[in-house]
């Protein structure tokens, strides 16, 4: 069966060209990318198979899990509340959520929630999946945690609680839970199929994930050296001491014990109807695309966020904190690793997007999204094939083609 769907305007060729080259020579098993430019598609493309064991084609009602380019949705939510006046990002995280200010908390502003500088990466346990599904322990155990630094002078991803800190400070704010939130106010104005918290209804709809071959620490470190232009020993002496096995960054993921080191609670229907903020939107490339585009621009009348408040959103935070666990003398640049504005990454070169303007986020495995302001560019690229190097072109390669195609 052909399943293979392209709607492409001129001059804008270059894109499908690269999508295409992405299953001949990349491997691809299921994927779809689009591309907004002044609020309206000028590329929509969707290819594969939403699972490779049926043989189950990758069409127009296929939805998939984007990991970690939820929290660029996570964000935008944020920051339409400090467009109304609603969330002040310097105001203390207590004015909305007073039991956060306990063991030393009281006075961290809730900008720093979203830059991941709180000091909050890790979730004391112990804790089951089922207690992180349910929301109210995980917060409990946040309130009372101390932070691992001062706050506000080191900085490392916050992988799954960011979901939590932003999360309940939205819900505080709007009494309603990010995920319905997102479902008010940026997926129903705008008519995506994106959900944190999937809807029971659209199981079937979902692409089964398949995992490329596993790497070689040499090879991760070489596509680090690639995308980073720093040097080997600077990268040996960063993975080892960030991403080593007991490092603060491994664990992570974990929340209290809830999570394993395997992806087996990525194909639970308990993970995908729970919300977690920071990782798990099943969403179409379509619907992504449009919602980053309705940052910069009108889409069919709606625009989500200003350009005062884009402005300020994508204002690079991380630049001078220092990156949590690295050793006295190694200095990682912000603009060479983690890029971080308010909730969104910013273009560096191991997060290629179109300019110094774009930000967005992306995920585990391949997937992501961003906006530029500068070109009236949304930009979002899936896949059920999901690949963790860091060197991995797929996205890379469909941007440059973005960038080519504006010229």
């Amino acid at each position: 069966m052909n399943t293979t769907y392209e709607q492409v305007e001129q001059g804008w060729g270059k894109v499908a060209d690269v999508f295409r080259a992405n299953f001949a020579d990349g491997g691809e098993v299921g994927a779809a990318c689009t591309v907004y430019v002044g609020g309206r598609p000028v590329v929509d493309l969707r290819d594969g198979l939403a699972d490779r064991e049926t043989n189950r084609p990758w069409t127009g009602d296929t939805i998939v899990q984007v990991a970690s380019t939820t929290k660029g949705a996570a964000a935008i939510c944020a920051h339409m509340l400090v467009q109304r006046g609603e969330l002040d990002l310097d105001a203390p995280v207590t004015r909305y959520w007073p039991e956060f200010g306990a063991n030393g908390k009281a006075d961290i502003p809730v900008r720093w929630l979203l830059s991941h500088q709180v000091g909050l990466p890790i979730v004391d346990g112990p804790l089951t999946f089922e207690q992180a599904c349910a929301w109210d322990p995980v917060i409990r155990a946040l309130e009372a945690q101390a932070p691992l630094w001062q706050p506000g002078t080191e900085h490392v991803y916050h992988s799954m609680t960011y979901g939590f800190l932003v999360g309940e400070v939205v819900r505080r704010v709007t009494g309603k839970s990010l995920g319905t939130y997102f479902a008010d106010e940026v997926a129903a104005p705008l008519g995506l199929d994106a959900w944190i918290g999937l809807p029971e209804e659209h199981e079937d709809r979902v692409a089964t994930l398949h995992y490329a071959a596993p790497f070689s620490v040499e090879e991760l470190l070489a596509g680090m050296i690639a995308t980073t232009g720093l040097d080997a020993d600077t990268v040996t002496a960063w993975v080892q001491a960030v991403w080593g096995a007991d490092s603060v960054q491994a664990r992570a993921g974990e929340v209290g014990g809830a999570f394993d080191n395997t992806s087996a609670y990525f194909t639970t229907r308990a993970w995908r109807a729970a919300e977690f903020p920071a990782a798990n939107m099943v969403a179409d490339a379509h619907s992504i695309a449009r919602m980053y585009a309705a940052t910069v621009s009108d889409v069919d009348g709606v625009r989500l966020l200003d350009p005062a408040t884009v402005e300020r959103a994508t204002e690079v935070q991380t630049g001078g904190t220092r990156m949590h666990g690295l050793p006295a003398g190694l200095e990682i640049p912000a603009d060479r690793s983690f890029n971080m504005s308010l909730g969104f990454w910013r273009s560096c070169p191991p997060m290629p997007m179109l300019g110094p303007g774009s930000f967005g986020h992306p995920g585990s495995g391949g997937s992501i999204g961003f906006a530029d302001p500068d070109a009236g560019v949304g930009f979002a690229y899936v896949t059920n094939l999901w690949n963790f190097r860091p060197d991995d072109p797929r996205a890379a390669d469909l941007a440059k083609a973005v960038r080519d195609c504006l010229r």
